[in-house]
């Protein structure tokens, strides 16, 4: 029997990363409970921070709102910021068909 249940929410985009072991045994845990990788992780963690008395107290304390983010979040819905055109610059002495003409990118 499963210990995790799934439930749709709402969700965000980050960017994390884990040990080899522990990406495989996330996705073998997805199949074996029907399930999506980011099900697993989220579900995982929820458990984890209800079961930790520990982390559950901190949470109350002046500390806990106090933290530098360091979870790398990706915003969607948000327009990115307009790139200019990257300047190209020769490579070893190679130029580009454009600068060999005399065309004007």
């Amino acid at each position: 029997m499963p210990l995790l249940e799934v439930i749709q929410s709402r969700q965000i985009t980050a960017f994390v990363r884990f040990e080899e072991t522990n990406a495989m045994l996330v996705d073998q845990y997805a199949a074996f409970i029907h399930a999506t990788a980011d099900d697993v992780v989220n579900k995982a963690l929820n458990y984890v921070f209800a079961k930790d008395r520990d982390f559950q107290d901190y949470l109350k304390s002046s500390d806990a709102r106090h933290i530098t983010p360091t979870l790398r979040i990706r915003r969607t819905g948000i327009p990115a910021e307009p790139r200019s055109k990257p300047v190209t610059r020769p490579v070893a002495g190679v130029e580009s068909i454009e600068s060999a003409r005399g065309v004007k990118p």
